[in-house]
């Protein structure tokens, strides 16, 4: 037997906080040729049919039980392939409070369930295993339906309107403009275009961020660096900074402040040195601006596009640090002590309180970021995403 086929896979929310990624053999035929196997992903199936699934077993629930059913029916893919193509444990979870042996409900479940015809068309078999379980084997027509909406909605297809409306902030790369990019920052952004692409396909309105801590202690050092080298002197030298950055980039741009260049971020305002070695603010200004473009074009050869690059020096400009150190005062999680605010977070599960401000009036690295994320949601985004590591936040 000759035919050819491809290999499809994918990831699939099948219940909440569920995600699988499985596929299923289905035969397709061919000018007489039949069963050739096509390995399709059984997730992609059960984006069409999972829900007419879970309607016939509510229904089959409802009658054998006389009453309404509460709570979703859990569709899951079994561990062992051998156990069919959709596992549910809808028998186990009435038996308690139906004060029914789970196996007798789900033997129950099944022949009621098997009278519908919707179900009829989808399902091939079904069997009863373990103490309850219902599994259940999708019949050819089933698996084949998937092909005809693929080739019919082609790159539409898996598109969805569930989330029309609702705003999302993907905040991603967000790398400190005191270097150039680096593989790491590679990978997040394409983690996070990728994830903005697919959330806009599912009716999300997807604003893509980068964050520039454009402020703070590694500012001023990329400052001090940069004017070090404007001096004539190298790493290594006396009179080198000790926190210094020794790459050999901060000599490019360097060299770039001496000869009084003009750059310009993507978003900003185009930046002139001043070429005086002694100019320590135009060289800070400089240096943002200049790596800043530089990983501009980066992420442009990327293919990679945001809607808006977020500084945190506009925090402090907006009062917007302020207002979330006076916030988390007003919580009552804060105290203090030796001339320094500090955070409760021993009273959150951490190992020791953080400070905030500390003695000389400074505040530490992490408060410019809750009074970013407070304005995020200040914004009316309704969710947020961050790509260093991925979290969730809620309001």
């Amino acid at each position: 037997m000759h035919g050819c086929g491809c290999f499809f896979h994918a990831t699939c929310t099948v219940a909440p906080g569920l995600s699988v990624l499985f596929g299923v053999w289905v035969p397709v035929y061919k000018r007489g040729v039949s069963a050739l196997p096509l390995l399709i992903p059984l997730s992609l199936m059960l984006v069409i049919h999972r829900l007419a699934l879970a309607h016939s077993l509510t229904n089959a629930a409802q009658t054998v039980l006389g009453g309404p059913l509460f709570g979703p029916v859990v569709l899951e893919k079994p561990k062992d392939p051998t156990h069919g193509d959709v596992a549910c444990n809808l028998a186990m979870q009435l038996a308690r409070p139906a004060r029914r042996n789970p196996r007798e409900l789900a033997a129950q479940l099944v022949e009621t369930v098997q009278a519908d015809e919707h179900f009829q068309r989808l399902v091939e078999s079904t069997e009863i295993a373990g103490p309850g379980f219902i599994n259940i084997r999708l019949s050819v027509q089933a698996r084949q339906e998937v092909l005809h909406a693929v080739l019919a909605q082609q790159a539409r297809y898996g598109e969805s309107a569930a989330h029309t409306g609702q705003r999302v902030l993907i905040e991603f790369v967000s790398a400190n403009p005191t270097g150039p990019l680096h593989v790491g920052h590679g990978r997040q952004a394409a983690l996070g275009d990728a994830l903005a692409a697919v959330m806009g396909t599912q009716g999300w309105q997807v604003h893509k961020e980068f964050y520039y801590n454009d402020a703070g202690v590694q500012i001023q050092t990329l400052a001090h660096s940069v004017q070090a080298r404007t001096k004539g002197l190298n790493p290594g030298d006396a009179g080198w900074p000790e926190s210094a950055y020794n790459g050999d980039y901060i000599a490019d741009i360097a060299a770039s402040f001496l000869n009084k260049a003009i750059v310009q971020a993507a978003d900003g305002e185009p930046v002139q040195a001043s070429g005086n070695p002694d100019d320590l603010e135009s060289i800070r200004q400089f240096a943002v601006a200049y790596l800043r473009a530089e990983q501009d074009m980066d992420l442009q050869a990327f293919g990679v596009r945001f809607n808006q690059f977020y500084l945190e020096s506009s925090l402090y400009a907006q009062g917007k640090v302020e207002h979330a150190v006076q916030a988390m005062v007003a919580s009552g999680n804060t105290l203090e002590e030796g001339g320094a605010l500090w955070l409760k977070t021993t009273a959150f599960g951490d190992d020791k309180d953080r400070v905030m401000r500390k003695s000389d009036g400074s505040y530490t690295y992490f408060v410019p970021d809750v009074a970013y994320h407070l304005a995020k949601f200040q914004r009316g985004f309704e969710k947020s995403l961050i790509f260093k590591a991925l979290t969730t936040m809620a309001p």
